[in-house]
């Protein structure tokens, strides 16, 4: 297993170099000028400019600039954004509450997502099995905004279950409304996997063994049909952390969270080259680590996967 995580981090290295530097190479690539734009109407001096541009290497030649970047990265510093502060603390202040968000969503997807998709393969053709089928194709046919603003509408405007804006601190409780949105997106992914996963299991003949060995169904349901059909369930839910992550830029605006994607949208508007990089940056570290801990589930949900080799 040692040997196995070795060799996928050796593996994430020209993952994570080739990304970072097409992300640098397309913020690089963006028109205009990040730092005339600081100053909006107003015109500075010369002299002010060219302090700007060398503080930020903006001078030199890219791989040059590059260089500079990912040399800080590997030494912990993700540079300072165009005004003076440091985007390690924008990530600081932001990156908990995208974080809290995207856990909430995952679970309201673990839970309602496998527990339906379960319900429904083990009741194929029934009605609970066309209910899930018919709610999880309306999920997937309506655009997330539009799922936000009626949920925002009806559970917050009409019945006052929830805040229909995040407050100052982005408490859990007013995080519940906006995950559920966020999980709406690939719920019906989940049930539909789910469903397929559970209907294919049950069919097989370790199953029927179970069964003719005189196990019950509360036995064999968890322990063989549930266990074996969450492998292609926990790849999807590990990718989709990470998708989520980054997704979430629609909702936080929407529910006014002060996140990550909120601020890497504003800072994609503003040129804020240094922000836009460190963010997208921290996010294929995320996304690396997620698919590694996936992998390393395998062995845990199915021993008969080993990574000796």
């Amino acid at each position: 297993m040692a040997r196995f995580i070795f060799f996928r981090i050796l593996q994430a290295i020209p993952v994570f170099l080739g990304t970072t530097f097409l992300i640098y190479f397309m913020v690089f690539s963006m028109p205009g000028d990040p730092i005339l734009a600081l100053f909006g109407d107003r015109t500075p001096s010369p002299v002010l400019l060219e302090q700007l541009r060398a503080q930020y290497h903006l001078d030199q030649p890219f791989i040059v600039q590059y260089l500079y970047y990912i040399g800080g990265i590997f030494q912990g510093d993700f540079g300072v954004s165009y005004s003076g502060q440091p985007v390690a603390e924008i990530l600081a202040a932001t990156f908990p509450v995208t974080l809290r968000l995207a856990l909430l969503a995952l679970i309201f997807e673990m839970i309602f997502g496998i527990g339906l998709g379960l319900l429904s393969g083990l009741r194929k053709g029934g009605t609970l099995d066309s209910l899930v089928l018919a709610l999880s194709l309306v999920l997937i046919s309506l655009p997330i905004f539009v799922i936000a603003f009626v949920l925002q509408y009806f559970l917050g405007i009409q019945w006052g279950l929830f805040r229909v804006t995040v407050g100052p601190g982005a408490p859990w409780a007013d995080l519940v409304l906006p995950a559920i949105v966020l999980a709406t997106a690939s719920f019906a992914q989940i049930v539909r996997l789910t469903r397929s996963s559970v209907i294919e299991t049950s069919g097989m003949d370790f199953v029927r063994t179970a069964y003719g060995k005189g196990l019950s169904r509360g036995r064999v349901v968890p322990v063989h049909i549930l266990r074996n059909s969450l492998i292609p369930v926990v790849t999807y839910l590990g990718t989709d952390l990470g998708i989520m992550i980054v997704g979430a830029t629609v909702t936080e605006g929407i529910f006014n969270v002060p996140g990550v994607g909120r601020t890497l949208f504003k800072a994609i508007g503003q040129s804020q080259g240094p922000t836009v990089v460190s963010f997208v940056t921290v996010m294929v570290l995320l996304y690396l680590v997620v698919n590694l801990v996936v992998d390393l589930l395998y062995a845990v949900l199915d021993p008969r996967i080993r990574y000796v080799k």
